[in-house]
């Protein structure tokens, strides 16, 4: 498997080793406390060498041991000469590291041991903790950036699904608004030309003040009225709209069009199929970062139970608010006559 080489990753390597240089050094002062800059300077050219042996152990030989091969046997293999390998460039390796750097008059000998085999149990015990160090930190380190990675995927994912739904709003507001204008046209109304300019404007607002993740709920309320107005053409004066709101802050952020699939269904589903004394009446509250919407609509009377069936805009509608919110709710009720959209949404409750 090969590696690239990662900047980053290095980077990465040589605050480990800065960590274990200190824990080193520290540990060090307390039995030498007399003997700062040597301790300082031998901890410092130790820890070079096994930051070093470790970014090549953990980032090159680890991954090609593991990597699959034909045979079980050859990992094994593999695994066992490596683990020699290893063990002689923690003892003898930083042996011959610590000659060096007293030739070159970087290190001091501060302890004479007994042996070459004490030295040596003494370097193994020093790069053996050093390999623990790193693989803690390391493991900690990759687990983090796997997080990190799953939330960003978890986010793209979310985008991509938010932009699939508005698009599929989009059409079927625009498809239904054309429907009116063709009743209009049908019917030689003069109302038609006026209600093709109002359709212009919103969808001059749906192409060019729509394309961000949020607008201001100021900009809501005028595609709203926009529509209301739109929609209004089509009947006479025995239908009854009133809209209304009551919010703090007029530059409160939200979803663009979120609100519009449930005035749009309440004339669609509502007002146009009832006889007698249509109306829509509107309320939208926003206080305190929590709004509610609600919408009461005339509807066809019944008698029983009977479940609401959501369109495509209003079960879009609801796939948004999940992917966008924690603390919402949304329901329906028909009480009679009256059909009642309730939409609240805490909007300081992001996903």
């Amino acid at each position: 498997m090969k590696r690239s080489f990662d900047i980053k990753l290095v980077r990465f390597y040589l605050w480990m080793g800065l960590g274990y240089f200190f824990i080193g050094l520290f540990n060090t002062l307390g039995i030498y406390p007399d003997r700062f800059f040597p301790v300082v300077f031998n901890n410092l050219w130790g820890v070079i060498y096994l930051t070093a042996i470790n970014f090549i152990l953990f980032e090159y030989t680890v991954p090609f041991v593991l990597k699959k091969k034909k045979f079980i046997f050859y990992n094994i293999l593999t695994g066992v000469l490596v683990l020699f390998v290893f063990m002689m460039l923690y003892s003898y390796g930083a042996y011959t590291w610590k000659q060096l750097g007293i030739r070159l008059h970087v290190y001091t000998a501060l302890k004479a041991f007994s042996s070459l085999s004490h030295e040596l149990e003494n370097r193994m015990a020093y790069s053996v903790g050093a390999v623990f160090f790193f693989a803690i930190i390391r493991h900690i380190y990759n687990y983090i950036k796997l997080r990190q990675a799953e939330q960003q995927l978890r986010i793209e994912k979310q985008a991509a699904e938010l932009n699939y739904l508005r698009s599929q709003t989009n059409p079927h507001f625009l498809f239904n608004t054309l429907n009116n204008i063709y009743s209009l046209s049908r019917d030689k109304s003069d109302l038609a030309p006026e209600s093709i300019l109002r359709l212009s404007k919103i969808l001059r607002f749906m192409l060019y003040e729509t394309s961000g993740e949020y607008i201001a709920i100021e900009q809501e309320l005028k595609i709203i009225s926009d529509y209301i107005a739109l929609e209004k053409l089509r009947y006479d004066d025995s239908l009854r709209v009133n809209f209304n709101h009551d919010i703090e802050d007029m530059k409160q952020a939200i979803p663009p069009l979120l609100l519009v699939p449930l005035v749009e269904n309440a004339f669609k589903h509502g007002v146009s199929e009832t006889r007698n004394q249509p109306f829509v009446d509107i309320h939208l509250s926003v206080k305190q970062r929590r709004l509610a919407f609600i919408v009461k609509n005339s509807a066809e009377e019944f008698s029983g139970e009977r479940n609401v069936k959501e369109n495509i805009g209003l079960s879009n509608l609801r796939r948004q608010l999940e992917l966008l919110y924690t603390d919402y709710n949304l329901s329906f009720q028909q009480d009679g006559s009256v059909f009642t959209t309730t939409l609240k949404i805490n909007l300081a409750k992001h996903v």
